[in-house]
């Protein structure tokens, strides 16, 4: 049953893909036809033009998504924020970015759920788990895999001083199905206790919160943010998988490179991607890609799409 819902789903992907391209191919031929007919027209020159970049934005989107190869480029993500070096200052920046992600999602037209959340002690968070639903959630999400860098004056130093802190960024594409990991549910430790987050009596009365160990590899996931012991321990369990699935692919990443004789990097999202300085000026900068923005606070709402494009036309090998 599963196996056809994800072979159903993908046929209207594909429908809706075709569908978009001759949307595309008809406004091109209409754009030429009135191009032909409005010459020495300058305001219908100009609507033309307007109408001409809107078209290429679309083709550009489009050719973006034919990147999406992946085996699992496709699926939903599921995105976990952790504050890093920086004490609480990392804290407030890992919150800062979770929130970027669901505003980012939002724009999208992607679903986004704070799935599970750890607050800090003072304040920000110690990570969050979001997930994100749409076609090719993980293909685009998981160029923000890796270490993020913020550089500001910090609101929680009495002198008002600079500081740098770090969070890290991990994407997990989510899977359907346990055909593709090995997950025995024998394996499988369930503890429940109290919900320790936002919801009200409700939450800190009941043992709703679900806490699951992995015995053999000793993955812990936890989910407190659904109302229900049921919904929560759901939830976990599709979280755990997408960490077996991880953990999967890392392992034959890892052997491959040992075939092949190359140097194994520093593990699953570690490596640093991207600068965000606050002060002495605003810059957000892709060091992967070198792409640069100005506005900071476009980028902390949303707006990370110029990067997620670069890094896709990079791995392209497609120039700007």
């Amino acid at each position: 049953m599963t196996t056809a819902q994800s072979v159903m789903r993908r046929i209207g992907e594909l429908r809706s893909r075709t569908e978009r391209w001759q949307e595309i191919r008809q406004s091109a031929a209409d754009l030429l036809s009135l191009a032909e007919l409005s010459e020495g027209d300058e305001a219908m020159a100009a609507e033309i033009a307007t109408e001409t970049e809107g078209v290429l934005r679309r083709l550009d989107e489009l050719e973006l998504e034919l990147a999406l190869t992946g085996p699992h480029d496709r699926n939903n993500a599921i995105l976990v924020v952790h504050s890093s070096e920086g004490g609480v200052d990392a804290q407030d920046f890992a919150e800062m970015l979770a929130r970027m992600y669901l505003r980012w999602a939002d724009r999208r037209g992607f679903k986004a759920d704070l799935l599970d959340e750890s607050p800090g002690e003072e304040a920000g968070i110690k990570n969050a788990t979001i997930e994100i639903r749409g076609p090719n959630a993980y293909g685009f999400a998981r160029a923000e895999a890796g270490s993020h860098r913020l550089v500001r004056l910090s609101p929680f130093d009495a002198a008002h001083r600079r500081h740098t802190a770090f969070a890290l960024v991990e994407v997990l594409p989510e899977i359907e199905s346990d055909n593709e990991i090995d997950l025995n549910p024998d394996d499988v430790r369930v503890d429940t206790y109290r919900s320790s987050g936002a919801g009200g009596q409700h939450v800190n009365k009941t043992s709703s919160a679900v806490r699951l160990t992995h015995l053999p590899t000793g993955i812990v996931v936890t989910c407190q943010n659904e109302r229900s012991q049921i919904q929560n321990r759901e939830t976990a369990f599709k979280i755990l998988r997408a960490r077996l699935l991880e953990r999967k692919l890392k392992q034959e990443a890892d052997e491959l490179s040992k075939i092949k004789g190359e140097h194994s990097g520093a593990g699953f999202g570690g490596n640093r991607i991207r600068s965000y300085v606050l002060h002495p000026y605003t810059l957000v900068t892709d060091h992967r890609t070198d792409t640069t923005v100005g506005d900071s606070q476009a980028v902390l709402n949303g707006e990370i799409d110029p990067f997620i494009k670069a890094y896709l036309q990079q791995q392209m090998g497609v120039a700007e």
